[in-house]
């Protein structure tokens, strides 16, 4: 594990007292967003590091506009690479920001490219790092995030754990239960900030035509996914063979490199599941929060729509959200076309009772009250809000 903060000193001796924070995809940027505002609030200078992996502006630029986020300090451009020549690029584009912006601690969110070369930057120049989302695990190394959680948690400094069961999963692995804080998951602040918003100015129904509880959410993105023919393509007819039982079409906001499958495959779209562009937050939102289920393989959409009351069914066979299933709000049905089938059925309809596992909407600030012994005010308190 890391030193903590007396190694992250300027090279003319004086500690820097800000946050870096480095991201690159639409989650992370949803789920920074709380802790940015925090950071705003409280007069902690904060630096954004971009690595550009979401690139386009429907997955990045609308993001940082309707969440009210400051533009990053940095961004790096790298975009879509295989994972070894992407993480380099990261690395280095990183290292080279953080030497010049100073921070005193380095915050990464999740599992991605950018969360692992965030996290290796920091941890070779001694600045402590903050692994938002600590603990999850899949327990299925082929994903390249499963191999970039577990790393990332043991380069960290402090392991801020959205439940009490991730912070199990890691003190299980041997980390030290000190750097262990339980904050609850910072996506719950940014949709208690953002759902209202989002009923309120989202035209995203009348645009599409769509009621209310009359359609279903689609969202598939996952490598080994779409980019094996046959996956897909049992995807899309366990989806579609609930479309055409019920009556109810599925909505896709399709992600450019699952698009590109598509055509590489030549694949066609069952009858019923309508491909749309990428959505903004605010609009993305609202049809989560008014789908009858939503079909997903991500685990952000899981956690999303356990939050909002939507039922949820996972197309994957492994899931790192379990206490979405656990509470009554998710099943993980793989990818059989039959058992799509059978987990909608038991979803459908579904009251949605539970009880959320990730929090009350104030892990930001936790997060900065852990990390407060290291950080000073810098500014006037300004708060921004989405």
């Amino acid at each position: 594990m890391n030193s903590p903060v007396d190694a992250a000193q300027a090279p003319d001796g004086e500690a820097s007292a800000g946050v870096a924070v480095v991201l690159g995809t639409r989650p992370e940027i949803i789920k920074f967003a709380p802790v940015v505002w925090e950071c705003e609030r409280r007069g902690v200078p904060v630096t954004i590091v971009h690595t550009g992996q979401h690139y386009s502006a429907d997955l990045d630029e609308v993001f940082f506009e309707q969440l009210r986020l400051p533009v990053p300090a940095y961004n790096l451009g790298v975009g879509s690479k295989p994972h070894g020549e992407q993480t380099g690029e990261m690395l280095a584009g990183v290292e080279r920001a953080l030497l010049e912006s100073r921070p005193g601690v380095v915050l990464v969110q999740g599992d991605t490219n950018s969360t692992l070369a965030g996290a290796l930057a920091a941890a070779k120049l001694s600045i402590p790092v903050g692994h938002v989302e600590a603990g999850l695990r899949s327990f299925d190394r082929a994903m390249p995030e499963e191999v970039n959680r577990v790393v990332v948690d043991h380069l960290a400094t402090y392991l801020f754990a959205p439940t009490a069961e991730t912070a199990t999963l890691l003190e299980r692995e041997g980390l030290d239960p000190d750097a262990i804080v339980v904050t609850g998951n910072t996506v719950v602040d940014a949709l208690n900030a953002s759902a209202d918003l989002a009923a309120a100015e989202s035209t995203v129904l009348a645009d599409l035509g769509l009621e209310p509880g009359e359609f279903y959410l689609l969202t598939a993105h996952r490598a080994e996914n779409v980019d094996d023919a046959d996956r897909f393509r049992a995807l899309l007819e366990g989806v579609a063979r609930v479309v055409a039982a019920t009556g109810k079409e599925a909505i896709y906001p399709i992600h450019p490199r699952a698009a590109a499958r598509l055509e590489a495959f030549g694949i066609d779209v069952p009858p019923g599941i309508r491909l749309v562009d990428p959505l903004p937050f605010l609009d993305f939102v609202r049809l989560e929060s008014t789908a009858a289920l939503a079909f997903t393989d991500s685990g952000g959409v899981q956690e999303e729509t356990c939050i909002l009351g939507t039922p949820c069914v996972t197309l994957r066979y492994t899931t790192e959200r379990p206490e979405t299933a656990h509470v009554g709000a998710n099943v993980v049905a793989g990818l059989d076309p039959d058992d799509v089938v059978e987990a909608a059925e038991l979803m459908l309809g579904k009251t949605p009772t539970w009880t959320s596992p990730f929090g009350d909407g104030d892990a930001a600030a936790r997060i900065l009250d852990a990390l407060a012994p290291h950080l000073t005010p810098a500014r006037a308190p300004r708060r921004r809000t989405a």
